[in-house]
């Protein structure tokens, strides 16, 4: 009776880990044209929409930095629950990246009827357009489930912000695991995409008696600023370009900038002048291939953070909805 207890219970053992694991080709065969279906949606909405691409990596490190890669900033607020999308940091999150990954677990859907998760779909669409805008391709294992709980309380303190110091962003970054060369390399994905103006005018308006902008920023650059943003407290959904040189390219111009005081964002000049980041951010600046490596390898043990497998999440039918 004992042997039969320790087979039983080696064998649940054996299960539990064979159903944690992630591969590359994990729909193979319950859905062999998972990666095409979703690559057809993402270049057609990328196409008709270039804000896309940032806005759906924007909403990848969202949804993974928080609690994992769980598809949990997906889900809907209803009357019983305030969900994730609706914390105050996420309220800006761009619809369009929402709306990319609806429409390809819509197609993927109708192809494969629940089979394939939220949150992989979320995964891939980040990865293709990131490869399509000029940037590193790699690989993401699959087999994620979608996350049960989606709460926006949970998120305050979880993400990083543009008025944190670098101390603050390594203490963000650090607690998930990730080294300060690999949040520095993370931050690399403001080569592409914006912020709204209201994220940065303190700086760039009475800054103090002596100047008006920050003396980090670029003269030239901060009175461009000012006149983009001349009207963002009557239009608060004013934004500019993260990447002033190549907005639309995914590349290491964003680190470039930073020694010239074109940084957009107080986390962004902090980067160049504090000592613990500054060698990554000029060793990303003088080679792109390196910048590009460091970025795919993040990026692949971001995808990989606090994910459910198995039992422990679910594939829901809706990506806005739990099942």
């Amino acid at each position: 009776m004992a042997v039969l207890l320790i087979l039983f219970l080696v064998l649940l053992s054996s299960s539990a880990s064979i159903e944690s694991r992630l591969y590359t080709n994990y729909y193979s065969k319950s859905c062999p044209r998972f990666t095409q279906i979703v690559q057809d949606i993402v270049t057609n909405k990328q196409i008709s929409t270039p804000t896309t691409a940032a806005a759906t990596l924007r909403l990848f490190f969202h949804d993974c930095l928080h609690n994992g890669c769980d598809a949990s900033v997906l889900v809907s607020s209803t009357p019983f629950n305030k969900a994730e999308r609706d914390a105050d940091i996420n309220l800006s999150l761009p619809g369009d990246a929402f709306d990319v990954v609806v429409r390809a677990k819509t197609a993927v859907e109708l192809a494969c009827p629940g089979t394939v998760s939220c949150a992989d779909i979320l995964a891939v669409a980040a990865r293709d357009l990131v490869t399509m805008m000029g940037g590193p391709y790699y690989n993401v294992p699959l087999g994620r489930r979608d996350g049960k709980s989606s709460r926006a309380a949970a998120v305050d303190g979880t993400l990083p912000l543009p008025t944190m110091t670098i101390s603050q962003l390594i203490n963000v970054f650090g607690s998930r695991g990730f080294s300060v060369q690999e949040m520095v390399a993370l931050t690399g994905a403001h080569t592409i995409g914006f912020s709204h103006c209201k994220e940065f005018t303190a700086a760039i308006y009475n800054y103090s008696r002596a100047e008006q902008s920050d003396p980090e920023y670029n003269p030239r650059y901060a009175a461009g600023l000012r006149n983009a943003c001349a009207d963002f407290q009557k239009n608060p959904t004013l934004s500019v370009f993260n990447d002033i040189m190549t907005p639309n390219k995914f590349d290491n111009a964003y680190f470039q900038n930073l020694p010239k005081g074109l940084g957009l964002l107080k986390s962004d000049h902090a980067l160049f002048t504090d000592p613990r980041t500054r060698p990554y951010v000029e060793l990303y600046a003088k080679d792109q291939s390196k910048f590009f490596y460091g970025f795919a390898r993040a990026m692949e043990k971001l995808s990989m953070y606090g994910i459910q497998t198995g039992r422990k999440g679910e594939i829901r039918r809706r990506c806005d909805e739990f099942n």
